[in-house]
């Protein structure tokens, strides 16, 4: 299989530089092909801005999603974003690493999905309609790769848990898990998640290397988050809201994955 990693830590020499140098040998040796962008080590521009469509006229308005479908469009992107697509079109499965800093990923991955998601490749497509609102949200581009998530956290884990100081992790990493991975159609696994980076000696490392090692060795076995898909009836469309049958009572994050 093909797993692109996509990360966003900018000390080689940190925990996270040596669990990503790690998880690429693991699944290299498991007879995977990989392919890492270390946006830190590539100079990643974040800021998504009007020099993202390459034949763009100065003068006019800059409109982030109308310029981006025209240059996705006319095959007139910025190059660093088509090399981006074209390893997404590539993996079988997309990995993102990064440490958690102000309760969501730093800015220079925010700034990868921004610019690497263009209208038409990751939003914008299918068809919108009273029957349907277009292929998202478990549907689109993206629909048979899965994803996961290697999250750090300097705080314990008993500060992300349902009644933690910082809240519950999965609300934290909902808009990550559905907005930009379910949203075009990835399966989203469960995160691989280390907390209290900074009390971990070689023998938690040791731990930690043979758990991640397993969740990789799994990663095509291990069953998704079970989000709902908004196409697949439990919504009601344009609203886009659960029909009242479904999930009744329940509101917030937690409505919007299907219990067992």
């Amino acid at each position: 299989m093909n797993v692109l990693l996509v990360y966003a830590h900018p000390e080689p020499r940190s925990l996270n530089g040596a669990l990503k140098e790690f998880a690429v040998q693991r699944l290299q040796a498991a007879g995977h092909q990989v392919q890492v962008s270390d946006l830190y080590a590539m100079g990643w521009k974040a800021a998504i801005d009007a020099g993202d469509s390459l034949d763009r006229d100065p003068e006019a308005r800059f409109d982030a999603s109308e310029d981006s479908r025209r240059a996705f469009a006319s095959g007139r992107q910025s190059s660093d974003i088509a090399a981006e697509q074209d390893k997404l079109r590539w993996a079988d499965a997309l990995i993102l690493q990064f440490p958690l800093w102000w309760f969501s990923m730093p800015a220079i991955l925010k700034g990868w999905v921004d610019r690497v998601y263009a209208y038409g490749f990751a939003y914008g497509v299918g068809e919108h309609s009273d029957a349907r609102w277009g292929d998202r949200y478990g549907e689109g581009s993206m629909v048979g790769k899965r994803a996961m998530l290697i999250v750090t956290t300097g705080g314990w884990e008993s500060h992300y848990s349902p009644r933690g100081i910082n809240g519950p992790i999965e609300d934290l990493l909902f808009p990550i898990h559905h907005g930009i991975l379910h949203y075009p159609g990835f399966d989203v696994l469960p995160p691989f998640l280390v907390h209290r980076t900074s009390r971990i000696d070689r023998a938690r490392f040791d731990t930690l290397r043979d758990e991640l090692g397993k969740r990789l060795d799994d990663l095509w076995r291990t069953e998704p988050i079970a989000y709902r898909k908004q196409n697949g009836g439990d919504y009601d469309i344009p609203a886009l809201t659960l029909r009242a049958e479904v999930a009744p009572g329940q509101v917030g994050f937690a409505a919007h994955v299907e219990q067992p």
